[in-house]
């Protein structure tokens, strides 16, 4: 499978194209420098994810969206998202798989999102999950190419590559203590299982371990 990464350089998604290789899979790094990839055996793109074309992505079966911009910059979440619509509405590949953030996720039976929740939108990453946000309800209402959005557990750090992880639906995994965990090793499982056997087309999972 040909997947392009973008963001490849950054925590997750260099966890992702380590994933993808180890599996396999036919790579293409897209990041805006390229001094920062090493590996000769993975292709370079060097672009800025604002400025990628039609052209630049039509060879990929899959496309990772691991953009990620400071808190200063948050907006320009969403607006990277409504960029990849706009290049790939009309076309039937890639697939697009987004690297969504938690705050869109449920913490409870009557839709109640993280992003609602009272120490939350005390939390100096507010408006990063805000950003998040946006970015599903945008690819939900716009989007007319197949995608895929992944929410993290609330705490998603570099860790251990377990192998194991569980999924939902809208909703935040916690396990058995109440506490919201997946590493960014185990979510790059999750995320390149998901590019290998499409079991969430147009449509949003969350990760986390139970």
């Amino acid at each position: 499978m040909k997947i392009g990464i973008i963001g490849a350089n950054g925590r997750t998604g260099s966890r992702v194209l380590t994933e993808a290789k180890n599996r396999g899979h036919e790579l293409t790094a897209i990041v805006r420098n390229a001094s920062k990839i090493t590996d000769a055996s993975i292709d370079i793109l060097e672009k800025d994810i604002f400025s990628l074309t039609k052209k630049d992505v039509a060879e990929l079966d899959v496309l990772v969206d691991a953009f990620s911009a400071p808190v200063e910059e948050s907006d320009n979440h969403w607006k990277a998202i409504d960029h990849l619509i706009a290049i790939l509405n009309g076309m039937t590949s890639p697939r697009l798989i987004v690297v969504g953030g938690a705050a869109s996720s449920f913490v409870d039976d009557k839709g109640t999102r993280v992003l609602d929740t009272p120490s939350f939108k005390e939390a100096p990453y507010y408006a990063t999950g805000a950003a998040q946000a946006i970015q599903l309800d945008h690819l939900r209402q716009d989007a007319t190419f197949d995608w895929t959005f992944i929410s993290p557990a609330g705490l998603f750090e570099p860790g251990e590559r377990t192998g194991t992880y569980a999924t939902g639906t809208d909703e935040l995994i916690v396990d058995a203590n109440g506490n919201s965990y997946i590493s960014m090793e185990d979510y790059a499982i999750a995320l390149i299982d998901e590019a290998e056997n499409a079991k969430h087309i147009r449509a949003r999972f969350t990760v986390g371990q139970r």
